[in-house]
């Protein structure tokens, strides 16, 4: 079994089952089906063969669902790349993966051709293909378990995106770990919430099509307008439910979300990404009494390792929830400062080896042996762990994996910038990115670093306020000093 098989055998079983949703049209599994192959084919014109990579730049929609199934009848690999990415972001994927064909709409193709680089053919897509009555491929190009199947372009510490390479193998030991603990059927609804680019993604997805369920995608300009999610909630009668906190917390708080009726046919809600502050949980836990829900936990190097079902005890007990035990097939530990494996009271930086551990960074060879995350964790007495920090700069912004380093390096090909460093403020929804530059020359304006950052950098890595210093503090060892930094200005009135 493979990711570009999910479609068809639902196709085959039942055609006419609503497979995917978006705003302005829907597809039934036929449909779907049908689709991918026709797009497999024009994929295949434009030269497209076994592990080559398909860059996927367009809306949230039915026809990038498509496309995505096309690239992996090929035996290919897709990079979906958010519609709201500014050009010279995609653009940098598109050559960091070598890209054959770029996938786009009318729009961004515009955009790609007017580009200063050399960049790969375009296959322009403003909705699913027509059915030209000619074949699409006689059959699907035979898919090896160890094949990539995508790539995730996360931020980078060094100051470019990195792309994480998904297997075939490693995708489907989440999804059907994922499939089983939620009891999925062909009666099921699924919301999508994340970007394709976001590994949440995954589960909406093929834990839909694995099972005949179906996915209604949820527009990225609907992402955080609480109330028009919480009537999509109900309108759309979904069962189950997967995002990040900050999502649900502004549902709560500004979306209605835990008044008026419950919604109809919620089963189980599933969160990720973040911690989920126990205040908001406890709320939505009583409201939506019976409704399962669970805590799952992993980097995009491994999707979900670990999970947790939250009880009434956790809510009760105003801690943080626990990330919980070890899933998907794989072995999850703590391994303390000083090389051992944590027990039970003990804390270490957890530690992933399975199926789900990814097949490597693009680029930089594969990867060999357990995953170290760089979170801290503390082993709990019945095996399970709570999450308590991290080891690097890696920060988590409304769900969104960001790497500071990243920012930084942004911020310093801005020439009225000498350096730069970067820090956040607050947590959840309230979370700021503060950027502290020294100028090189005239002080730069919010307004101008914003700009510079949206050329280069998504939207939910451009600072919320900049703070011009003389110098910036140093440790002993010649660092950026970010406490002494955090002291100083972040905590004073005029931060």
């Amino acid at each position: 079994m493979n990711l570009a098989a999910l479609v068809s055998d639902s196709a085959r079983r039942a055609g006419g089952n609503l497979a995917v949703a978006d705003a302005d049209g829907r597809a039934t599994y036929r449909e779907l089906d049908r689709a991918a192959q026709l797009l497999a084919r024009l994929l295949h014109e434009k030269g497209v063969r076994g592990s080559e990579r398909v860059v996927i730049w367009l809306d949230k929609s039915v026809a990038a669902v498509a496309a995505m199934q096309a690239v992996l009848r090929l035996a290919a690999v897709y990079v979906p790349v958010d519609g709201s990415v500014p050009l010279r972001r995609a653009e940098v994927i598109a050559r960091g993966c070598s890209a054959t064909v770029i996938v786009t709409d009318s729009r961004r193709a515009a955009q790609l051709r007017e580009s200063d680089g050399d960049l790969p053919p375009l296959l322009v897509l403003d909705g699913l293909p027509a059915d030209d009555g000619q074949e699409p491929l006689p059959a699907a190009v035979p898919v090896d378990p160890d094949d990539l199947a995508y790539i995730l372009y996360t931020s980078g510490s060094t100051g470019e995106p990195k792309g994480v390479c998904v297997s075939h193998r490693n995708a489907l030991a989440f999804v059907d770990w994922a499939a089983g603990e939620v009891a999925a059927t062909s009666e099921d609804r699924f919301a999508n919430h994340a970007p394709f680019g976001f590994d949440l993604s995954v589960l909406d997805l093929y834990v839909a099509f694995r099972t005949g369920a179906s996915v209604h995608l949820i527009p990225s300009a609907m992402a955080y307008a609480p109330r028009q999610l919480r009537e999509f909630l109900h309108a759309e009668r979904i069962t189950v439910w997967y995002s990040v906190p900050s999502v649900l917390i502004l549902m709560i708080r500004d979306g209605g979300l835990c008044e008026g009726p419950r919604p109809p046919a919620l089963r189980s809600l599933l969160f990720a990404g973040e911690p989920f502050p126990v205040d908001h949980l406890s709320v939505l836990y009583r409201y939506l009494r019976g409704v399962r829900f669970l805590n799952l936990y992993g980097p995009t190097e491994t999707n979900v390792c670990t999970f947790h079902e939250v009880t009434a005890a956790d809510v009760a007990s105003g801690e943080p929830v626990p990330i919980g035990r070890a899933c998907s097939g794989d072995e999850v530990w703590a391994n303390t400062p000083d090389g051992r494996r944590a027990g039970p009271g003990e804390e270490g930086e957890l530690v992933v080896d399975g199926p789900t551990v990814m097949a490597g960074y693009w680029g930089h060879g594969a990867h060999k042996g357990p995953y170290w995350t760089g979170d801290i964790v503390r082993v709990r007495q019945d095996g399970g762990f709570e999450y308590r920090g991290r080891l690097d700069q890696m920060v988590k912004v409304r769900g969104h994996r960001v790497e500071l380093g990243e920012i930084e390096a942004c911020l310093a090909r801005h020439p009225a910038v000498g350096e730069a460093t970067v820090l956040v403020e607050g947590a959840g929804t309230a979370a700021r990115i503060v950027a502290v530059v020294v100028p090189d020359g005239a002080p730069p304006g919010l307004l101008a670093l914003k700009r510079h950052c949206a050329e280069r950098l998504p939207r939910y890595m451009i600072p919320d306020a900049v703070l011009t210093v003389a110098e910036l503090p140093r440790t002993r060892n010649g660092k950026t000093d970010r406490q002494a930094l955090r002291t100083a200005l972040l905590h004073s009135p005029d931060a």
